[in-house]
């Protein structure tokens, strides 16, 4: 465990802009950043970063929090874990007491899966560095390529000896569990059904004798780093004199709970910063074309390593920029390469270029030959955005033949048609009308056609999707809901109530004093009494802690009165309780603790440990619910903390009378029973409760007095 002054340590060092930024690239607007959500397939600035509150928040699917959440979030990890990594982040020591063999064994798998890939790193790393065989085989590859100490030491390279068994016996023998080693299938619950997912790392696998074989014996090893810093993966590759006749020089690990590579882009670690400071990213195939350009001072380029560009990567790099140069061979497959993969960067709203390297040159080869300036000025002078390489490529390869010109136009149609933003296409088309020598009223028209035939194949995969639950759910969670545009304004209106976060209310029944009075509140009424509830914890937890007035006692000493004591003591008159029980919860503990040493509501709702305290407590001081004026008696907008006083009396007064009027409802509905208007006795029991509701609303009316009741 961690203790508290460690974790206020670790909470005041956590700057939430800091910390996102790692992940997401802002934008300053106003006081605020906005960027484009890590959670769901964001494609305009849902996500807003206030960092005078600490917090971000999406206000389209509704995640965000602290620095912590935002980790626990984004990577998948405990509470507990994320304190870690922001200690990490910053420099604060954490001192934990050693875990038993029992706690180790039931550490997560997931965590055990990272902690093995981590030490196999250093492992691989220790040998390229230190070992015989690693400096005389391993490092001579390396430095045939080029490589430089700062870079090796900066990718992490290493090497795999070639006794097959080296790796997994040292790991062994240093306590590590051998299921973590290798791949092994396990059943989950997901949504209620059991599914088999691939656990462990694949570093290893076994032989059919039992024994464990380094998968990558023999080979340099490339680690996969993720955008968090954890060691995800490994590339293998085969030395020079051994790849002769061989089909496969790379060997990565397997897809597994912690990899899958359509989900990666080698050097996104280490090429995260300058993508921002460009804003631009180049994007490669291989390794060593990513390495070669680092080390000549390129620094913004990640490599899909051979496999088709998949939607998960673009989403990763659309967080940092929407600028793409596909830096490919000059070659067929390079060609084709550079083709497949811009059609879904253009579908996705990026800015595509293409720059084909000069023959006998790739990424690699060409780095090693010049210098970053020399490197950024070639793609400068030679980068073609993608619709007018793809058709000066296709009339290329039609010539004078109009059957090839024709379907030349349609291809480039197509390409046009899926760009979902109507000024780019607009530009496209006639830049694409010029160069094909037709009239642009036919592009036009052209591209309308076409985008009409995507729609209706569109609506027919959803259709199908919608008959097979399993493929529409995932592929929901592929693609993500559609965001508006959101931010968090300086201080807008309250919202309409409606747009209040929906919870799950209270019980189906729920019993609530008024006035010393059982009133039976059910799940009807519990909704609408939630409109009250929650504008009454926004106030408890925006402002709790303050003074709101002071009450003078018969000797004239004055007591301080803050928004907690006037909140909780004002229902406790009426023996009153909210009914949303983590609303309640929430007030139980700010009335505990808020005479604590520079007790912050805020703060330590928001900071909570509890995910369901804190994500409410994040509603509840966004501005996008922002406390305002609630009816026409103010005619001038002031601060909320300098008219607390009136607030918080008008708000709880109403509520109360909320909920007497509630009740009286549900009461008359209950006269309007058969069953009980022929029940003498419970007619009468029945008239008699409405009898007492109607005198504890008018007690109340009283006390509410001039003041006007709200209603939301």
């Amino acid at each position: 465990m961690i203790d508290q002054a460690t974790i206020d340590r670790i909470l005041d060092a956590a700057q939430i802009v800091d910390v996102v930024s790692d992940f997401v690239t802002l934008r300053k607007r106003g006081v605020n950043y906005v960027g484009l959500c890590p959670f769901h397939d964001d494609r305009t600035p849902s996500f807003s970063v206030s960092p005078a509150r600490n917090i971000c928040k999406c206000f389209a699917c509704g995640k965000g929090g602290n620095p912590v959440h935002f980790i626990m979030e984004h990577e998948q990890i405990t509470y507990l874990e994320a304190l870690k990594y922001l200690a990490k982040k910053y420099g604060i020591e954490v001192k934990e007491r050693e875990l038993s063999n029992e706690e180790r064994q039931a550490q997560n798998d997931r965590e055990s899966a990272f902690i093995v890939n981590q030490f196999a790193r250093d492992y691989y790393h220790d040998i390229l560095l230190n070992n015989p065989d690693g400096r005389s085989i391993g490092m001579a590859y390396f430095r045939s390529r080029g490589f430089r100490d700062d870079i090796i030491e900066k990718f992490q390279l290493g090497y795999a000896l070639q006794q097959r068994d080296a790796f997994p016996k040292t790991a062994i023998a240093k306590g590590y569990n051998e299921k973590f080693l290798t791949s092994y299938e396990a059943k989950v619950k997901v949504n209620d059904r059991d599914e088999t997912v691939t656990k462990g790392t694949g570093i290893c696998y076994k032989r059919e004798d039992g024994q464990l074989v380094d998968r990558y014996a023999g080979r340099v090893i490339f680690p996969w780093i993720s955008l968090s810093g954890k060691v995800v993966a490994f590339g293998g590759r085969l030395l020079d004199s051994r790849t002769k006749g061989v089909a496969q020089k790379y060997v990565n690990s397997p897809d597994s709970e912690i990899f899958h590579k359509e989900r990666e882009l080698y050097g996104i670690f280490q090429a995260k910063k300058a993508i921002v400071k460009e804003d631009c990213v180049y994007m490669v195939e291989g390794y060593t074309d990513v390495i070669s350009m680092h080390q000549c001072g390129v620094e913004n380029v990640v490599a899909n390593s051979g496999t088709a560009l998949s939607k998960y990567q673009i989403n990763i790099l659309h967080r940092f920029t929407n600028n793409i140069v596909l830096l490919y061979d000059g070659d067929e497959a390079g060609i084709h390469a550079a083709t497949r993969s811009a059609e879904m960067l253009l579908q996705e709203g990026m800015t595509v270029k293409v720059c084909l390297l000069p023959d006998g040159d790739d990424p690699d080869s060409f780095a090693r030959k010049h210098t970053a300036q020399e490197y950024r000025q070639f793609i400068d002078d030679n980068a073609t955005d993608y619709i007018r390489f793809k058709t000066n490529l296709l009339l290329k390869q039609a010539g004078n033949d109009p059957l090839k010109r024709g379907e030349a136009i349609r291809e480039i149609t197509k390409a046009i048609a899926i760009i979902p933003e109507a000024i780019m296409r607009d530009v496209f088309i006639k830049e694409a009308a010029d160069m094909l020598g037709i009239e642009e009223k036919r592009m036009v028209g052209y591209v309308a056609d076409q985008r009409k035939t995507n729609r209706e194949a569109e609506d027919k995969r959803k259709a199908v999707a919608a008959q097979t639950p399993a493929t529409s759910q995932n592929q929901d969670a592929m693609q993500g809901p559609v965001s508006p545009q959101g931010e968090m304004p300086d201080a807008p209106p309250m919202p309409p109530i409606d747009d209040l976060p929906n919870r799950d209310m209270s019980p189906n029944r729920e019993e609530v004093q008024a006035g010393n009075e059982l009133i039976s509140v059910n799940s009807q009424s519990a909704k609408a009494l939630y409109k009250y509830e929650f504008h009454i914890m926004q106030l408890v937890v925006r402002y709790g802690e303050k003074v709101m007035c002071e009450l003078t006692d018969e000797e004239g000493n004055n007591t301080p009165v803050t928004v907690i004591d006037f909140v909780s003591s004002t229902l406790e008159q009426d023996d009153m309780v909210l009914t949303n029980p983590l609303f309640r919860e929430m007030l139980k503990l700010a009335v505990e603790h808020q005479h604590e040493t520079d007790f912050s509501a805020e703060r330590y709702f928001i900071n909570h440990p509890n995910t369901a305290i804190s994500q409410m407590a994040l509603e509840l001081v966004s501005e996008r619910y922002q406390l305002s004026k609630y009816h026409s008696k103010y005619q001038t907008i002031v601060a909320d903390d300098q008219r607390l006083q009136e607030l918080s009396t008008e708000i709880t007064i109403s509520y109360k009378y909320a909920i007497v009027n509630e009740s009286l409802q549900e009461v008359l509905r209950q006269l309007q029973d058969p069953a009980i208007a022929i029940d003498g006795l419970k007619c009468a029991q029945t008239i008699k409760r409405y009898t007492e509701l109607r005198e504890i609303q008018a007690e109340l009316a009283k006390r509410l007095g001039e003041r006007v009741v709200l209603t939301f």
